[in-house]
């Protein structure tokens, strides 16, 4: 898998914004999604410039990432969702798959 030069790799998003949220993706579409940035922003949310998403039971998620655990709060209060452990991603062709909860079993 290749990224483009200067683009922040997922184990930096790991490192540098530990505190995750999945949100199901049809509640980040449209006018959701920019009163979800709206509200970032305006908040001042060190909030990760790229998230990514996961699947869990054919379902998807976007995840976003954030440096500190107050900002993940507060925007989980806002919006919903729940807290993602990177741990639980799937590695290798399997990278999308979340294994919700798994990973305190795998360790």
């Amino acid at each position: 898998m290749s990224r483009r030069k200067g683009e922040i790799t997922s184990a930096e998003i790991d490192r540098m914004y530990p505190h995750q949220i999945a949100l199901s993706a049809e509640l980040s579409l449209g006018k959701l999604g920019a009163e979800q940035a709206t509200f970032c922003h305006g908040n001042r949310l060190l909030i990760c410039p790229r998230g990514h998403q996961v699947v869990y039971e054919d379902r998807n998620y976007n995840v976003f990432c954030f440096a500190t655990k107050p900002h993940a709060e507060l925007f989980m209060q806002k919006f919903g969702g729940e807290s993602f452990d990177p741990r639980d991603r799937g590695k290798g062709e399997n990278w999308m798959k979340w294994y919700k909860g798994q990973a305190a079993l795998q360790r």
